[in-house]
């Protein structure tokens, strides 16, 4: 059998797929892990008092910065797979990208002013070369095997998911409890020893992922027999435009916000420049879209189309939905009443204690496995991984046994409380931390994911259209359970006590909505996409997602405006609204649409 088939990637296999692919899993968990722990206490930490340790800023200031700085991450993975597919290969992108990360994230622990900005720089970076290379990795191991390749996204996704809910879980504990420093901190621990164990098991992968050469790319043309249509000087030139108007938009939008004026790079544009600036980028991009699409066949300019309307709904879900670690954090950290006594102080302290530890369990259980097909050959890679399983079990456990003792229902002597570093208390306390809502969402994905994927494959499966309208319609739903929530908080109020089930609520049907649309999305961009323009379209897709992100902090940055003039409960029915009338448009446009798709479900 030749060394470069994917044959040999299923000689060695856990759970009936490649080591390989579990290697990857472990990877991205702490990728993962890294990237929402720290996302999850960004607004925190930027909006908290001095007192607090944070940074004091306004919650407009604090949205500005991070809607840039989600939106930047999106668009650098465009830069980041150019470079791994032309220039260092998926291996060293995914080495340079966590090596940025974890870097930022230690560069975030200082908490100085200058360490924080150079922190966010180096993590879009680092995001941008490792987010879009892992999933390419999966995906070439299995190129001759199409029939498990539903099943490895399954598991490489649930590692996505793990890793976010315990980054959110445990560092946001850490940081809203003990300190931003160790927050920050742990994140950058185990995307270091995701980073190490990647670069130690690299050789399972054979000769996926290498450097390009002359004959790797030699053959990647041969394979590919599609017409050209290269772009021109002049689109080139109207690419480079756009691009470079945009981001430094994206950089002088929070920048000319936070320095009250002083940093402006568009001051020469008068009042209104920062507008003037991404409106002229967005023009001229889409006018050398809509000039590309008329280059092609009449069907595969429709199929274009219709990529491209979805990518326009896209913008508007993202907007919404990311409000979690934004408005919808602030929220919970502000307006929602989180202590808990009683039988309900034990409810939760048993769900929690459920939903950390089990998760933990059946990881592990899979790390025994990958342990059993490659200890021999990458002993190293799995002590680190160990190394890094034992300390999450050592902070799930302390998180746990400080929860019980603090609520009153475990007894530990002064000693103890020394040895475990955990302050002595005097009234029992039983307090849900604001970041533990997030979790939600991944624990919901995993439970609710199986059922989607079934109604999916189903008779019923709904058209693209539908399924988007079901999506922003759910979107809508969580957004009004939570205005209905706070209709009691006055115009004006810094804070107020209203009951956890309605963010619970949110957090359901946004995940309900995020499994209609997130994975059926890039589902469309594969199946109506020429394989020639698949590149382009990407990039269009990951545009609109930056700029869904860039509308959410724009969204957040008015929620003490509207708060202060018309109440709390105003902001979240404007999202509402939002979100119906874009579920409205795209059940009415369902004929169009699908004339434009040309039989592609």
């Amino acid at each position: 059998m030749s060394e470069n088939t994917t044959d040999q990637f299923f000689k060695s296999t856990v759970l009936g797929h490649p080591a390989g692919l579990f290697v990857l899993f472990f990877t991205e968990m702490w990728e993962r892990f890294s990237f929402y722990g720290m996302r999850s206490l960004l607004i925190l930490f930027l909006t908290a008092s001095f007192t607090d340790g944070g940074w004091e800023w306004t919650r407009e200031n604090a949205s500005a910065l991070f809607g840039s700085y989600v939106g930047l991450v999106y668009l650098s993975t465009m830069l980041g797979g150019y470079f791994a597919d032309k220039v260092i290969g998926f291996r060293w992108a995914v080495v340079v990208g966590a090596t940025l990360m974890t870097l930022g994230h230690a560069s975030m622990a200082v908490e100085t002013e200058f360490s924080i900005y150079l922190g966010l720089v180096l993590l879009v970076f680092g995001n941008g070369f490792f987010k879009p290379n892992m999933t390419s990795i999966v995906s070439e191991m299995y190129k001759d095997r199409p029939e498990k390749k539903d099943g490895a996204y399954t598991l490489f996704y649930m590692g996505v998911n793990a890793g976010a809910f315990f980054g959110i879980l445990l560092c946001g504990y850490l940081g809203e409890k003990v300190g931003w420093t160790y927050g920050f901190g742990l994140a950058g621990i185990f995307m270091f020893f995701g980073m190490l164990q990647f670069w130690l098991s690299q050789d399972i992968f054979g000769d996926i992922g290498l450097k390009p050469n002359k004959e790797s790319k030699a053959k990647a043309e041969a394979l590919d027999t599609d017409k050209r249509n290269p772009f021109s000087s002049i689109q080139l030139a109207a690419i480079a435009f756009s691009s470079i108007l945009a981001l430094l938009w994206l950089v002088n939008d929070p920048a000319s916000k936070i320095s009250g004026g002083k940093v402006n790079i568009f001051s020469f544009l008068g009042p209104n420049g920062n507008a003037i600036a991404i409106v002229s980028a967005l023009v001229v991009f889409i006018i050398l879209l809509i000039y590309r699409f008329t280059q092609y066949s009449k069907i595969t300019k429709e199929k274009l189309i219709a990529v491209t309307f979805f990518a326009f709904l896209t913008i508007f879900f993202w907007a919404i939905f990311e409000q979690s670690p934004n408005s919808l954090t602030i929220f919970a950290s502000d307006y929602t009443d989180r202590v808990l006594t009683g039988n309900w102080s034990v409810v939760f302290l048993v769900m929690n204690s459920l939903i950390t530890i089990l998760p933990l369990v059946i990881i592990t259980w899979v790390l025994i496995l990958l342990f059993k097909q490659t200890f021999k050959l990458y002993a190293l890679a799995n002590i680190i991984l160990s190394v890094s399983f034992i300390i999450i079990w050592a902070i799930a456990i302390w998180m746990l046994t400080k929860d019980y003792y603090t609520a009153g229902y475990l007894s530990l002597s002064d000693s103890t409380l020394q040895a475990l570093k955990i302050d002595k208390v005097t009234t029992a306390l039983t307090e849900v931390p604001a970041t533990w809502f997030s979790t939600l969402n991944s624990l919901f994905i995993i439970s609710l994911a199986p059922l989607f994927s079934k109604w999916w494959e189903s008779k019923y499966n709904p058209s693209a259209n539908l399924k988007y309208g079901i999506g922003m319609g759910l979107l809508a739903l969580g957004m009004a359970c939570v205005a209905f929530g706070a209709s009691g908080i006055e115009a004006g109020a810094k804070t107020a006590s209203v009951s956890m089930i309605w963010l619970i609520l949110v957090y359901l049907f946004h995940t309900m909505a995020e499994l209609c649309i997130s994975p059926v999305g890039l589902s469309y961009v594969s199946k109506l996409v020429p394989a020639r323009m698949i590149a382009f379209m990407f990039g269009v897709w990951y545009l609109a997602v930056a700029i869904g992100m860039k509308g959410a902090g724009m969204f957040g940055e008015n929620i003490d405006k509207i708060a202060n003039e018309h109440g709390l409960s105003y902001f979240f029915w404007m999202l509402t609204i939002i979100s119906i009338v874009v579920a409205l448009f795209s059940v009415a446009m369902t004929p169009v649409i699908k004339k434009l798709m040309h039989g592609v479900r």
